[in-house]
Formats: C-alpha cells, sequence, structure tokens
C-alpha cells in the first residue's frame, strides 16, 4: 500500500468524556467546541434537550449527551463543554463533560461492536477503537443526534 493510501485509510476521530467511558466522532463531523453556556429552555422539548443557542444568527438544539444516553445527571463545571456537530440536518449541539483530544486511528484499530438487540437504540455504535491501552466507543454523530430532519431535535418553526 502507498503512503498516500495508508494515510487516506487513517480517520480522526475527536475524543471526549460522557460518564466512566470516553467516545469519539469523526472530526470532520465536528463544526467547533465551545465552553457550556446556559441555552435558552424549550417548554415541550424532550428532557435531554437542554434548549436551544443562538449561534452566529442560527438557532441550535443542543443535547445533552449525558441524558440522551441514559445517564444520571451530574452538573455542569468548568471542564463541561458542548461540540457543535455538522450534520445532514444541520448543526446540533451535543453537551459532554470534557473533550480528550484528536486520536488517528487506522482499520487494523478499529473492532466490530457485537450487535446488542435487534432494533435498539444502540445502533449509534460504529465501533471500539483500540489503542495501546485505550478503549474508545465510536459513535455515529448523524444516528445519536437523530437519523433524519425528522427525527432531529428541531426548533424551527412548522
Amino acid at each position: 500500500m502507498s503512503e498516500k493510501s495508508q494515510a487516506r485509510a487513517v480517520q480522526q476521530w475527536l475524543t471526549f468524556r460522557v460518564g466512566d467511558e470516553e467516545y469519539g466522532v469523526d472530526l470532520l463531523q465536528v463544526q467547533e467546541i465551545r465552553s457550556y453556556e446556559t441555552p435558552t429552555r424549550i417548554a415541550s422539548a424532550p428532557e435531554y434537550v437542554n434548549g436551544v443557542l443562538d449561534l452566529r444568527g442560527d438557532v441550535v438544539p443542543i443535547i445533552d449527551l449525558r441524558r440522551k444516553l441514559g445517564l444520571q445527571n451530574k452538573g455542569y463545571d468548568a471542564a463541561t463543554v458542548t461540540i457543535m456537530l455538522r450534520l445532514a440536518h444541520g448543526v446540533v449541539g451535543m453537551v459532554v463533560e470534557g473533550v480528550t483530544d484528536v486520536v488517528n486511528l487506522q482499520p487494523q484499530h478499529l473492532r466490530a461492536v457485537p450487535p446488542i438487540k435487534a432494533g435498539s437504540a444502540n445502533d449509534y455504535l460504529l465501533a471500539m477503537g483500540v489503542q495501546e491501552e485505550r478503549s474508545l466507543i465510536l459513535v455515529d454523530a448523524q444516528k445519536l443526534m437523530g437519523t433524519s430532519a425528522e427525527d432531529a431535535p428541531s426548533c424551527a418553526p412548522t
């Protein structure tokens, strides 16, 4: 395999912490990382939607990943950040406990995730990234945040 082919096989992941686990999302989907700001609450939004923020003129839904994954809420501190993700249906903010770093993973670092239950809510799991003693849960941000405009949290008028 040529150097160019090998370089293309490497994928970059932004890693972050939620609960006791470390997750990764494709770096190409990340628009920016912001310090946590309290969003404007939306009354009828699901519990995991913290509200919305005005991001340079765009209204962006803010999802608390801890709540979305069914974990106990522990509040926010100085390490809490919002990762702004560019998805097919627009930008969504994902609140996490902290960003770890960016890792480069080659195909040999990826392990398949066994099916947990057909049609389960875990279809957002892509793979486990294994690098030395470190294990990462790699997620499909599109599926995790909503697979379509109909599924996605929205604040646009209908």
